[in-house]
This record gives C-alpha cells, structure tokens and sequence, in this order.
C-alpha cells in the first residue's frame, strides 16, 4: 500500500492586481500558507510523497526571497516532495529552478523532475514526470510513458501538467496536451495532472487536483488537494479530497427589480466574513431608497470580507415621485432630475445614471438630516 498527497497549481508569487493593495497582499499570503497546509497534512496523514503536478510558481520571475519563503513552506513534510515544472514555470535553459538551485533552497528531500527520465522513489513506487521545457507545447510530453517499460512490479505514477483532450470545447486549440486514456495505455497506477484549477476526475485513475488555494471567481471544485491510495501494482486508487483552501470566492450577478429582491441582497451580504472574496454585479433597477440600504450593507459587507469587488454599471436607478419629493428636488432641479432618470435609456445611460446618482447625493446630503447615500456607486 502507498498513499499520495497528489496537489497542483501552487501560483507562488501570484500578483492580485485587480483588488486593493491590502486584499492583494493577503491573497498573496494566502498561497504560502496553503503549502504549510499541505505540509501538515502530508505528516499528519503520513503519506509516502507529496506529488505537485507544475505551475509551482506563477512567474519566472518571483524573487530570491518568495523562492525561500515557498521551499521553508515546506519543511513540515520530511518525506519526498517530487514537483515538475509547469506553463508557468516552465524548466527554460534558465528559469525559477536554476535559481532555486542556485540559491540553494532545495532542501534534500525535493525532487525537482526537471528531465522526462522515470524517478524510484524510496523502493515503494516508480515515477514517471512530463515537465514542461518551455510554456507552450503541441506534442503530448506523456507520450513516453507508455513506452517506459520496467521490471520492478512497483506502481506507475504519472505526474504531467496539461490539457487531457475532449474535455474543452472543441473550438479551443489547447497547448500543453495530454491523450485521454493515457494512464491505461501506459500502465499506470495513478496519472497526477495539474493546470485545471479544480478538482476534476478524467477516469478511474487520472485527476486534476486543482489549486489548493482558489484564484478565481469559478465554481470549479477548487481549494482542494487529493489524498491518493493504491494498494498495489494494477489496483486502483482510491482519492479522498481534502480541503486546503482558506478563502472562498463568490461570484454573485443578482437581478433587482422589486424592493424584496434588494431586501434578498443584503441579507446575502449580511453573511460575508472575513473568508470570502466577492465579486457582485447587480442588474435591474431600483429606486433610490433601495440604493441607499444597498449602499451601507455594502459598506458593511466590505469591512468583514477579505475583498469585495462591486460593479453596479448595470443598475438603472429609477427615482420614484416619493423620492423625488423627499430630496427636495423641484423647479430646475426637479426638471433635471426626470431629464436624467429618461436618459438612462438611452446611449449615454451609464453617464446618465452617474449624474443621477451624483446630483441625489448632493440634494440629499443637503436634507434635513443630513444623511448620505451609501457606497454602491
């Protein structure tokens, strides 16, 4: 019986560009500590090896410092780590592992399959890796493993980084392919892949581990790693998922058009912590009462999650004759308010509706109470 940690798509060093500096910086974070994560869980499960099928590394180009931060990440597992590089850290003439051998920051106990040659890993199983020499390629790297022959009667293992064909749509021209039914044609135990950021089984004995930090707003099975069992040459595994993620990202497209559905909302909102990253695009319309709940549930809901990103392009305002009347809009003001409320149907609605929008706040700041309009802009 061996027993695998089987994980992929690490993206050390991955740069969170489109949330706010302090939200990029803990997602940033986030990816070491999955990989301390891991470690835990391979000593704790006392696995024979940790196998992590490429794109270690989100760039070439991380530092000196992420290098180390990334292999110190490691240390609690003292068993063999077996990685290969990946698209995104492909194994160039020079690369993110020439540095890292260079720094010497490999520690003894991981293997860097950097060349398709098969890797005897302490008497128990026989590795075959398919690392990726440069970013892209056409041919399939896996292609070797079938004529690999060898007398040892130890399970095959398959480590790869790519795409199995037929399962995108067929008008997607893939890089990096992988023939379906690989693992049966080359005789193998169990096929390690890496590259599809879920979790994702092809057959009995191939599966995408998926990262084990989510990276992206898809319902994909993500933040996971695969607990991998094999009783022997020839017998198939059994794969336990195991969740190793942190945050969660949601990705929410509500529809709004009556005060219940705004109601919904922010009862949603109401639920986010300190774990979820959110993308929310409203669609619809609502008046400006239900924009302004909306406003401070948002501001709420953005003070506990880890980040939230609000796009609301998309919803119309449409100011009732209450609204109108509560803002103290009449004579010229009140002309121009209708004037924008029409023009949100039209070409210019976004600017329209910002105006709206601009103009309310302004009229309302100047109410009785003094009262603003929450950040839902």
């Amino acid at each position: 019986m061996i027993s695998l940690l089987h994980t992929a798509d690490w993206q050390i060093g991955r740069v969170f560009s489109q949330f706010e500096p302090d939200d990029a910086a803990a997602l940033f974070e986030a990816r070491f500590k999955a990989v301390e994560r891991l470690a835990g869980i391979a000593d704790e499960r006392n696995v024979d090896a940790v196998l992590v099928a490429g794109d270690v590394f989100d760039l070439q180009t991380v530092s000196d410092k992420t290098i180390r931060r990334m292999f110190n990440a490691m240390q609690r597992f003292s068993g063999p780590w077996l990685l290969i590089p990946g698209n995104h850290d492909s194994a160039l003439s020079e690369s993110v592992w020439s540095r890292a051998q260079r720094l010497g920051a490999i520690p003894p106990n991981v293997v860097c399959c950097l060349e398709p040659k098969p890797h005897l890993v302490d008497g128990k199983f026989v590795l075959l890796p398919a690392p990726l020499t440069q970013r892209h390629t056409y041919g399939d790297l896996t292609e070797w493993f079938s004529g690999a022959a060898d007398d040892s009667g130890l399970p095959r293992i398959g480590l790869a980084h790519g795409c199995v064909q037929g399962i995108l749509s067929e008008d997607i021209d893939s890089a990096n392919p992988i023939a379906a039914g690989r693992a049966g044609e080359a005789g193998l135990s169990y096929l390690a892949l890496g590259d599809w950021h879920g979790t994702r089984q092809i057959d009995e004995r191939t599966w995408y581990a998926g990262t084990p930090e989510t990276d992206r707003f898809r319902a994909n099975e993500s933040g996971q790693a695969l607990l991998v069992s094999i009783a022997g040459a020839g017998a198939q595994p059994d794969v336990e998922p195991v969740r190793t993620g942190q945050f969660r990202w949601q990705q929410l497209e509500p529809r709004l058009s009556v005060p219940s559905d705004v109601d919904r909302l922010v009862e949603s909102l109401a639920l986010i912590d300190g774990n979820d990253v959110l993308q929310l695009r409203a669609h619809g319309s609502c008046d400006l009462g239900a924009h302004r709940r909306l406003g401070v549930a948002l501001d709420a809901a953005r003070a506990r999650a880890r980040a939230l990103v609000w796009d609301g392009e998309a919803l119309r305002l449409e100011p009732t004759e209450d609204d109108i009347q509560a803002l103290h809009a009449d004579g010229f003001v009140g002309e121009a308010l209708q004037e924008l409320r029409a023009q949100q149907g039209e070409a210019d609605a976004e600017l329209a509706r910002d105006a709206l929008l601009t103009l309310a706040r302004v009229l309302d700041a100047q109410g009785p109470n003094g009262a603003r309009t929450g950040g839902a802009a």
